[in-house]
């Protein structure tokens, strides 16, 4: 017997995310680590409980090993629920076949049982990848306010990035009257956060009859919602202002992590009123050494700093030795970086070894891009990681 629930999340966790390259070999763009104790998941999740949504279905694909083993029962985000909580997905297997998610869209279709054990009102569609704070609950609010059928969460992007995003186009009551997906020249600096409201039964209505389109890619963006602009829906903007990024290239990667630090960081991580919770190993506290040299980092727990760090986010476990440095850089957790190395403007993954006096990447400055060195791989005494290489274990 399943209790009903106004609003039920679907978190589409399956992205690949390619452009991640070393960093995603292993495991799906959602469980990358991030900001030294958190996963990017962690986000959305922690919004959903934080805007009293307990019911949330994860939907993995690619690599999912880690990422489930990491949600677990969801104890946590206190998503650890006997009704409701969060539920892994995992592409449905039917009685004559197994279907790969063909698209955002097909994901949801093939949940659709688990949607309606809820028999929601409302169905909350969001991405698993983005790094932000929001209030779900807000934004329900406006979307029941204006009776809408659907409503879209969106960013004010500049104009010139706007061809990366589904862009949309308002009238002044934010009623929208019109959506590219990507387009070459926008008209509009809307750009969808893809965070969706549906109303459960449109919702239902709008994926089957996009499941029975052959010629369709099942996909939210391309199919479903320029579907329901088409019927003349009530579809509506929500308007959001506070800080998101799309985590999804190496660079917005090291940007969103670098956003954390400063005297006033772009991105607040330590507002008690709304908290991002993670699953994390309880470690010692963090050592840093006679000697040592720490400027605008953050360091979490279980490191070990003999050398210098600057400008820099790393995880737990983290050594830095002696004579050692780490400037402008992102290194994940249980990375030892020996005597003498130096690390400038690079992400180095989970458990990778920097070893005695090698040289790994460039600054910024210099004009060079980010180097990545991925998990587990090993860069020999002396070695040297030429500035934007994608450095991967054997």
């Amino acid at each position: 017997m399943y209790r009903k629930k106004e609003c039920v999340a679907m978190l589409l966790a399956g992205g690949q995310g390619s452009r991640l390259y070393a960093l995603t070999s292993k495991l799906a763009k959602p469980a990358v680590p991030f900001g030294g104790k958190y996963r990017i998941i962690d986000f959305t999740l922690s919004n959903c409980v934080n805007s009293g949504i307990d019911t949330v279905g994860v939907l993995t694909q690619y690599q999912p090993l880690l990422l489930n083993d990491y949600i677990g029962n969801g104890l946590p985000w206190d998503l650890d629920r006997t009704f409701g909580g969060v539920k892994i997905l995992p592409p449905y297997q039917g009685k004559k076949s197994a279907d790969w998610y063909r698209g955002t869209a097909n994901a949801i279709y093939q949940n659709i049982e688990f949607i309606d054990r809820y028999d929601p009102d409302y169905v909350l569609v969001l991405s698993g990848d983005h790094i932000y704070k929001m209030d779900y609950s807000k934004m329900l609010a406006a979307h029941k306010k204006k009776g809408a059928d659907c409503t879209i969460a969106v960013i004010e992007v500049p104009l010139e990035e706007a061809s990366r995003f589904g862009i949309m186009t308002t009238d002044d009551d934010d009623r929208i009257v019109k959506f590219s997906e990507k387009p070459k020249n926008p008209d509009s600096s809307k750009a969808s956060m893809g965070i969706y409201i549906f109303n459960k039964e449109m919702l239902f209505k709008y994926l089957r009859a996009d499941e029975a389109d052959e010629k369709s890619s099942n996909d939210f963006g391309k199919n479903v919602i320029p579907a329901m602009l088409a019927a003349g829906e009530k579809m509506y903007a929500y308007p959001f202002s506070g800080y998101w990024k799309d985590v999804g290239t190496i660079r917005s990667l090291w940007e969103a992590n670098m956003d954390m630090l400063g005297d006033s960081p772009a991105l607040q991580l330590g507002d008690d009123r709304w908290r991002i919770y993670s699953r994390h190993d309880a470690r010692a506290p963090h050592y840093v050494a006679a000697g040592a040299v720490v400027e605008n980092s953050s360091i979490t727990e279980g490191c070990e700093i003999r050398g210098t760090v600057r400008g820099s986010v790393l995880g737990a476990g983290v050594k830095v030795m002696a004579g050692a440095s780490v400037i402008d850089s992102v290194v994940m957790s249980d990375v030892t970086v020996k005597a003498g190395a130096s690390i400038s403007y690079s992400i180095i993954d989970s458990r990778a070894v920097i070893g005695e006096g090698a040289v790994v990447g460039a600054p910024e400055s210099t004009g060079a891009e980010i180097t990545v060195v991925g998990s587990d791989a090993q860069v020999p005494a002396g070695g040297k990681v030429t500035p934007g290489a994608m450095l991967s274990a054997n």
